[in-house]
């Protein structure tokens, strides 16, 4: 039987470890040609090592797969075309991108420095722009690509992720965008949402993590939020890195081509679609509305039972 993906050619960046490595062997093991990409950088970004991709390239070797590394970091231009580069050097092409690649730099926002945001929106971000960009002419030329984005519901609000949540967020903005333009050309973009445990979560506050939950509390999301997954007593092969290879990588099939512009989530045991933004309340008149309009009927209205990022703490008895 033919694999699903024998003369396909895939780039994963952010491959050497966790989620983006389980993906890059899952498609290995599927027939795909894979350049692994990894910087080899601390969870920060900071430091570099060739180990990361190395080991992962040996054991798709191993297992009888193709692959081959590559070092280069996504949040420079020129060097996230030398990484779609090496696919069409090593390979000849490029069908499919999975763009996992990311930083933490978590800080609560009277604390974040300039440097903190940036590093963080020009990994995730930029990256993604960079990596998108330097595909893009190549799966026009043969009206075929799959790419598929790693955001994070942690851009849905999460205290002391300002910066991770502006970048994951933009870039689901980024692939709906990106939908309308590509699908005339066979490409389908998409952001998923993912989670499990990884050397990335371990960095997250406690802090974060109790605001997360309250953030989630009658909030249905489809799936597990990021807090219980970090939190709740689910099966430790749930919350594997490789649990949510099997749905990334449907996403780059074949099979997966009906679907562009959506968000996935993919963490735990759960394949979730987020509803995309549309108005779920409204209020309307004739004409201007004026200020003493508006404070009496937005609390009856669209403030209604709203459920707030952080809900007011309790007023304490002086």
């Amino acid at each position: 039987m033919k694999a699903r993906f024998e003369e396909r050619v895939a780039i994963v960046t952010g491959a050497g470890r966790g989620i983006g490595r389980s993906v890059a062997t899952l498609l290995a093991s599927e027939g795909a040609s894979v350049v692994v990409n990894d910087l080899g950088g601390a969870s920060d970004g900071t430091d570099a090592s060739a180990t990361p991709a190395d080991e992962v390239v040996q054991e798709i070797i191993a297992a009888g797969g193709a692959a081959v590394p590559s070092y280069e970091s996504v949040a420079d231009f020129e060097a996230a075309g030398k990484i779609v580069q090496t696919a069409i050097d090593s390979f000849g092409r490029i069908d499919i991108l999975c763009n996992a690649a990311g930083i933490l730099r978590d800080r609560m926002i009277f604390n974040m420095t300039e440097e903190e945001w940036d590093g963080v929106l020009t990994v995730h971000l930029q990256g993604a722009f960079n990596m998108v960009r330097n595909s893009i002419p190549h799966m026009t030329r043969q009206r075929y690509g799959r790419i598929v984005l790693f955001s994070s519901s942690s851009g849905l609000g999460a205290a002391g992720q300002s910066n991770y949540a502006a970048a994951k967020e933009g870039m689901v903005g980024f692939a709906r965008a990106l939908a309308k333009e590509l699908a005339p050309d066979g490409i389908t973009i998409n952001a998923v949402y993912p989670a499990a445990h990884t050397r990335m979560t371990a960095t997250v506050p406690e802090s974060t993590l109790h605001l997360l939950k309250a953030q989630e509390q009658g909030s249905p999301s489809g799936g597990l939020g990021p807090s219980e997954l970090l939190t709740t007593p689910e099966p430790e092969e749930a919350l594997a890195p490789e649990s949510n290879a099997p749905k990334i990588v449907y996403l780059c099939s074949e099979a997966g081509g009906s679907i562009t512009g959506q968000v996935i989530g993919t963490g735990g045991w759960a394949m979730s679609l987020f509803s995309p933004r549309s108005v779920s309340k409204s209020i309307h008149k004739n004409g201007r509305w004026t200020l003493a309009e508006l404070e009496w009927l937005v609390p009856i209205s669209l403030a209604a039972d709203l459920i707030n990022p952080a809900p007011p703490e309790p007023q304490r008895d002086r």
